[in-house]
């Protein structure tokens, strides 16, 4: 006998939360992230759940939704808040503004309540419906894949138990126990384009089962192109925030084997929680095989002979803001140690550079001009990978094997 949707999100949370005593989960009030709730509520037992609601106040009734789904995480003996977003220019795309807004409310949340992860409600539905939106921009396999049970993202790890569920199993769940929902009634709008692509699959009777399986059928496909990528990386290495790529071995490779090296490198540098667009990468794929040194979102990318090495582009490095001690880390890349009260943390830049014994280092201009200057009042005062007897310590935020994470990881 098949196990039951509850049964089923359960064996879900056990595998992929079942080591995290706490716990953070994002509800809207909608039936989706209602059930979620429900069945959270009764799987966590001795977990502490923690619950979240982002307010995008698009619509006049959004608080009081809010307050509803806190509602009804409170009567489960869940604490709950509601994170607010107030959208700074009507320029852009709406949805994805709001949906990166979401993401980052809810991350600094958890990162202040020193949670490890947070679960979302996203259902089979989603995945057959996201598959269909995807088609019709002609995204690659990654694009067409399935939606991962976890990723990290915004610093945080995002956890998606329902994946195996659909959205009507859900609601006959919860209708049987009597638990009620809100019905958004931006799910009848078809100014967006998910309620556009779900009342198209409606009127053509599509079964998201099958666009489902299509999507895990993709997932495993970018899985093997991911092992095969990292396998061509086994060689690489990570020194002083620059990665370096074997090159022979990567000009050799299939073109969407190159790109998803490339992708992956550009992202390690970066930290970038989205890869660059199909079409620059295509065009500094080119570039590489030309020979060209190129810049890629942020990073820059130059054949070395065998080697290739990848590393923040400077002028990228310059706009990154600067921290001060109470924001150890610098431009998403840097973690800093033994500042002093008034001292800053910026790029050393081309400016300082010349008055800095940067070749002794053992890197090139553009690779010192990008690495990390503490400053006091504006002014330089050391660079602690380019001179000797530094009290700060700048250490990267990351090193070869979580490259390796991001080749296989989507």
């Amino acid at each position: 006998m098949s196990l039951g949707a509850a049964d089923r999100i359960r064996a879900a949370l056990n595998r992929l939360a079942g080591d995290m005593p706490i716990l953070g989960i994002a509800i809207s009030g909608g039936g989706d992230s209602t059930a979620l709730l429900h069945i959270a509520a009764d799987w966590a037992r001795d977990r502490t759940l923690m619950a979240a609601t982002v307010d995008h106040g698009l619509r006049p009734d959004s608080a009081v939704e809010a307050k509803q789904a806190g509602e009804a995480a409170t009567a489960l003996g869940i604490p709950h808040v509601v994170l607010r977003w107030t959208r700074e220019t009507e320029a852009g795309n709406l949805m994805a503004e709001a949906r990166d807004a979401r993401l980052r409310l809810l991350s600094g949340w958890a990162q202040r309540n020193n949670l490890p992860a947070v679960l979302l409600g996203h259902t089979r539905d989603d995945v057959a419906e996201t598959l269909m939106m995807r088609l019709a921009r002609g995204a690659g396999i990654d694009g067409l894949a399935e939606m991962a049970e976890w990723r990290d993202a915004f610093g945080l790890r995002w956890i998606r138990p329902m994946l195996g569920v659909g959205r009507a199993e859900l609601r006959e769940w919860m209708q049987a126990r009597d638990i009620g929902w809100i019905d958004d009634p931006s799910n009848q709008n078809t100014d967006f384009e998910r309620v556009r692509v779900r009342k198209a699959m409606a009127d053509l009777g599509v079964d998201t089962m099958a666009l489902a399986k299509v999507a895990a059928n993709l997932s495993e496909a970018r899985d093997a192109l991911a092992l095969y990528a990292a396998e061509i990386c086994r060689d690489a290495r990570a020194t002083r925030g620059t990665l370096i790529l074997p090159r022979g071995p990567i000009r050799r490779a299939p073109a969407e084997i190159r790109r998803r090296i490339v992708v992956a490198a550009c992202r390690w540098i970066t930290g970038a929680d989205y890869p660059p667009r199909r079409a620059a990468v295509s065009h500094a794929l080119n570039g590489l095989a030309g020979g060209s040194r190129v810049t890629l979102d942020g990073a820059m990318l130059e054949p070395d002979g065998e080697r290739l090495h990848v590393i923040r582009e400077p002028a990228a490095a310059m706009r990154a803001p600067s921290v001060d001690g109470a924001s150890p880390v610098w431009d998403n890349r840097w973690r800093i140690e033994g500042l002093e009260a008034g001292q800053e943390v910026s790029a050393v830049g081309l400016e300082d550079l010349v008055r800095l014994p940067w070749r002794n280092a053992g890197l090139d201009r553009d690779e010192a001009a990008g690495t990390p200057a503490i400053r006091e009042n504006g002014k330089l005062v050391a660079a602690p990978l380019l001179q000797a007897g530094s009290r700060v310590t700048c250490l990267p935020s990351r090193d070869i094997a979580d490259f390796q994470t991001m080749l296989v990881r989507h």
